[in-house]
């Protein structure tokens, strides 16, 4: 057995023992190599940061790397040459890769569509699975685009790449019976829904604009789609969704702390947002919230805004303090309803991603705890 098959059938066996990739997938991991999808130099994301790999300097742990269970980076900044502020292109980890394969449930004879082709091997799996005239992939950028036709040449089943965006779905393949999104969205394109078919799955990373984000397994009847989160995941926000967000001075046009309220709270504040699953749910409760971190050598000052531009707060942590200054401008109270959300939270006992679900209906998104009816409580501000 060469190396690289067997490197192949070591992370095939992994996934398999820890319950992320389905006995059905198998063969289609074996078959289509992830190394096939990566460019000579890469950047994995370990434990200790992002580590550079070049395939002429360190071939060996290339290949280590590139059947590793990580997600490695591909791009940066949407290609531009300002240096590597943001990951904007990747291919994932794989046991996320196999958990929402797993979790799409796709059946023979079932039509696929994805959204973020990325470097293209997600959609070389389903392609592999399901045939390749059953599977569309979409890709914003084209020059990602370029790359991923150049890797899927290498392949038996090729599926139908377009270039596009993956907000409108593809219309001229629908409908689908799943559908998949490989990057983040805060808000569930209703393009996408209204391209499955009644009782069609889609399955998404869903990322709140405050924080945290999770796998959504939708089913989908008309223009509603409903279903519950999975699991935890981290994804790139599509980029038609990132957040541009106002100047602080659109929020506080005088000298802080301007007309702010002071309080002070016993919740610090990296409870809240140092929790990936505590900042979910806040994110969940509060969709138009979002926070920045001013990090001093004494202190270290979170701000939260609202994107109505209407409210802002201030929370000033200090190690080793019992309670923290709060500072609140505006109509909305911005902390209170992180704590109180919070509270919530706590006062069920901490529920975790599994026990979430969201409903998304004529563009109206509605998060829920345990069933659909159960939906998270209004927090003060929001009625």
């Amino acid at each position: 057995m060469t190396a690289v098959a067997d490197a192949r059938v070591r992370l095939t066996d992994r996934l398999e023992a820890s319950g992320a990739l389905a006995p059905d997938w198998r063969q289609a991991f074996l078959d289509v190599g992830r190394h096939l999808f990566l460019p000579d130099v890469f950047w994995a994301d370990t434990s200790e940061g992002y580590e550079r790999c070049d395939r002429a300097e360190s071939p060996e742990r290339w290949l280590q790397l590139a059947y590793s269970d990580t997600a490695i980076v591909t791009q940066w900044d949407d290609g531009g040459d300002g240096g590597q502020r943001e990951p904007t292109s990747s291919v994932s980890m794989p046991t996320m890769v196999a958990s929402m394969l797993r979790d799409l449930d796709v059946h023979e004879g079932h039509k696929v569509w994805e959204g973020g082709t990325g470097p293209g091997w997600n959609a070389a799996l389903l392609a592999r699975r399901q045939g390749a005239h059953s599977v569309v992939t979409v890709e914003l950028d084209p020059a990602i685009a370029a790359r991923a036709a150049a890797n899927f040449r290498a392949l038996d089943a090729v599926p139908t790449a377009v270039v596009g965006d993956a907000e409108h779905g593809y219309l001229p393949g629908a409908p689908y019976d799943r559908g998949i999104l490989t990057c983040a969205v805060r808000e569930v394109p209703p393009a996408v829904i209204g391209q499955i078919r009644p009782q069609g799955v889609l399955v998404l990373p869903f990322a709140p604009l405050f924080g945290g984000g999770a796998v959504a397994r939708l089913t989908v009847s008309g223009a509603t789609a409903t279903g519950p989160f999975t699991g935890s995941s981290a994804f790139m926000r599509m980029r038609q969704q990132r957040y541009q967000a106002p100047s602080v001075d659109d929020y506080l046009p005088g000298d802080w702390p301007g007309d702010a309220s002071q309080e002070y709270t016993t919740l610090s504040p990296f409870k809240v947002v140092d929790d990936w699953l505590a900042s979910f749910v806040v994110g969940l409760a509060v969709p138009d919230v979002y926070y920045r971190r001013s990090d001093g050598d004494d202190m270290t000052s979170l701000w939260l805004f609202d994107t109505g531009v209407t409210s802002w707060a201030t929370v000033d942590f200090v190690d080793g303090a019992s309670r923290y200054e709060v500072r609140q401008s505006g109509p909305r109270r911005m902390w209170s309803e992180v704590e109180e959300i919070h509270r919530w939270w706590e006062k069920e006992g901490r529920p975790g991603f599994g026990r979430f679900g969201l409903t998304v209906d004529g563009g109206e998104h509605r998060a829920w705890l345990d069933e659909p009816a159960n939906l998270l409580p209004p927090v003060r501000g929001r009625g």
